[in-house]
């Protein structure tokens, strides 16, 4: 009866056993980290080319992952490079041009003063999929003095700890970024995560810590606080690679590194330390910023391709192909959110429509080809020869750059001209013709006010007293200004420091915002043209 009782259990149970069996393991959804450094320039990195400044563990990711290396930001600042990330869409559809600065500069800007955070956004969609998301470090998607700023968790962050935030946050350590990563993947290591971690470097003020400034004290000084500054955010990088491989979580997550634009123009003098009150940080000011963008021409701030062509390297153990170089996938920040979300398995809402395509071939070392054009607006500093565009549109291997009325074009072809050093416009009328038309095209879609629900509610302050009934606004003029400029530049290094320009103006009100208002690259520094070539504001 024993012996039946065992054949006929096996028997009725045997068939389920093999059903069992063959069911498929379910694939355990991939975590996600996001390292974003900060005016990194292209050629920034030892396995890119770089003779003096070494980034071993950026290397060593490159030798595991993939290396693309026709990535592109949406914006050569901060701010809209940020915001096409995280949305998966151009930061001028929400009004967001230059960096976010103060509710007066936002305003004469055209600016909101933060991103909606009803905007898409690429940690809510990842965290309604099941994700645990966290955002450390920059942030930058407001500022210091925007009072009622929606903090990260509006936009879907289970956690953060941010510099650069909103009036009274509170501000975190520059060189906490990675140590606050790893302490969340080791606090998350059961359930799937997505971390973006935002890094300091390379931005003024440069805050370089005394190991490193020590290692590279062989170095001329310049060379010495940027190499500093470069090992401080490899080492980061570093850290977080460690600490996945304590956790055991290599092989099971994205990691990708990049930058929001590329490299900080230098200043010809060194100058007092600089002081950056949203990083509530001080240090060395851009004399010191001596990034490369690997010959590409223009740096941040620039439409060429030196401002926003960076590095963009994704390591995914049994995806991507370990060690290669991708030069033919025209990769950009608003394909990141497709992408990563396909790697996700999640599905995007019906009503979501994005600026990016889906580029996971790529990621698994298939072909991958975008099939829509690339746009950029530039409303910041402008200047010759490399600062001048204010629209740019890429198709295929071709890119035109132009001014916003049309009057000055120029065309380059990346693929030959990856230095955009011959201008081709002449010899392609109908490429010219059918780019720019592309590109007004789709200028003429932004909108041409921001949201209103994106602006503090504080009051903004007045740029000048009132005026007596009667009383006609004063012009000044170019050579009024030019004099000005002359007498107030007390150490006679042709720029003007806010207390030069405190000291000229004194006993007027809103000094600061008026000086913040010229200084069009945010250098602390206003240069003659910046003062004397900007309309009285």
């Amino acid at each position: 009866m024993k012996h039946t009782l065992v054949l006929l259990t096996t028997v009725v149970f045997a068939p389920l056993a093999v059903l069992r069996a063959a069911e498929p393991t379910p694939v355990a959804k991939p975590n996600i980290i996001f390292i974003y450094a900060d005016d990194w320039g292209w050629g920034d990195l030892s396995c890119h080319g770089n003779t003096w400044l070494k980034t071993p563990n950026i290397d060593k990711l490159a030798s595991e992952g993939t290396d693309f290396q026709q990535f592109n930001v949406l914006n050569p600042v901060c701010s809209p490079s940020r915001a096409a990330v995280m949305t998966g869409m151009y930061p001028a559809r929400f009004s967001v041009h230059q960096h976010f600065a103060t509710p007066a500069q936002n305003h004469e800007r055209g600016m909101p003063d933060w991103l909606d955070p009803k905007a898409p956004s690429l940690p809510r969609f990842l965290k309604q999929a099941g994700y645990r998301t966290a955002h450390f470090g920059k942030w930058h998607l407001t500022n210091g003095d925007a009072e009622g700023a929606p903090k990260p968790e509006a936009y879907g962050y289970d956690e953060a700890s941010v510099f650069n935030g909103g009036a009274g946050w509170e501000s975190a350590n520059l060189h906490a970024t990675a140590t606050d990563t790893v302490a969340f993947i080791k606090a998350n290591k059961t359930k799937p995560f997505f971390i973006n971690a935002w890094l300091h470097e390379s931005h003024t003020p440069h805050v370089p810590t005394a190991a490193s400034m020590e290692k590279w004290k062989h170095l001329d000084p310049q060379k010495q606080v940027y190499a500093a500054v470069i090992t401080d955010g490899d080492n980061a990088v570093g850290k977080i690679l460690d600490g996945l491989k304590a956790e055991g979580l290599e092989d099971n997550t994205i990691v990708m590194f990049s930058s929001d634009n590329g490299p900080e123009y230098n200043v010809e003098k060194d100058s007092p330390q600089k002081n950056d009150p949203d990083a509530q940080a001080t240090g060395y000011g851009t004399y010191y910023s001596v990034g490369e963008t690997g010959g590409m021409r223009g740096r941040k701030r620039s439409l060429f391709e030196g401002g926003v062509r960076v590095p963009f390297i994704v390591r995914w153990p049994g995806h991507t192909v370990a060690g290669t170089q991708n030069r033919s996938t025209v990769f950009t920040a608003v394909d990141i959110l497709p992408t990563l979300c396909a790697a996700a398995g999640v599905t995007l809402p019906a009503d979501y429509r994005s600026d990016g395509e889906d580029l996971l071939a790529a990621f698994n070392g298939k072909p991958a080809t975008r099939t829509r054009p690339i746009f950029w607006q530039w409303r910041g500093f402008k200047a010759d020869p490399d600062y001048w565009p204010r629209l740019a549109v890429r198709d295929g291997d071709w890119k035109l750059v132009m001014t916003d009325d049309a009057q000055r074009v120029e065309l380059y072809h990346l693929a030959h001209d990856r230095a955009e050093a011959t201008n081709v416009a002449k010899d392609h009328p109908d490429v010219v013709a059918r780019l720019s038309k592309m590109v007004l095209d789709w200028k003429a879609t932004l909108p041409t006010a921001p949201n209103p629900e994106c602006r503090s509610k504080q009051a903004l302050p007045t740029t000048s007293e009132p005026k007596k009934p009667g009383a006609t606004a004063s012009k000044v003029t170019s050579e009024v200004r030019a004099k000005a400029f002359t007498r107030w530049d007390t150490n006679k290094d042709d720029r003007l420091s806010l207390e030069e320009y405190q000291a000229g103006l004194k006993g007027e009100d809103n000094l600061e915002a008026r000086f913040n208002n010229f200084d069009q690259n945010s250098d602390g520094k206003l240069t003659r043209e910046e003062f004397v070539g900007t309309a009285a504001r």
